[in-house]
């Protein structure tokens, strides 16, 4: 679906304002539906929780226009 592909690039078009190590992180759209998935770390040199920055991600994304839902099945490191 044309729509899920533009959410799809919102949401990494987000999570690439953060200081996340993203490169295990699996990024799936289904009918509005956003599916994170995978391994997320911070970048070295910066002081973030992964967790914490995934669940800022997470309410930002709800809010946006085409995303029903967001789920987040991720091992923090």
């Amino acid at each position: 679906m044309a729509a899920d592909i533009e959410v799809r690039r919102m949401v990494l078009r987000e999570i690439s304002k953060r200081h996340l190590d993203t490169s295990r992180l699996d990024v799936q759209v289904f009918h509005g539906v956003v599916y994170l998935r995978g391994t997320v770390s911070g970048v070295r040199g910066h002081n973030v929780d992964p967790k914490a920055e995934m669940e800022i991600i997470r309410r930002i994304l709800r809010q946006r226009p085409g995303v029903r839902d967001v789920v987040i099945d991720l091992i923090y490191r």
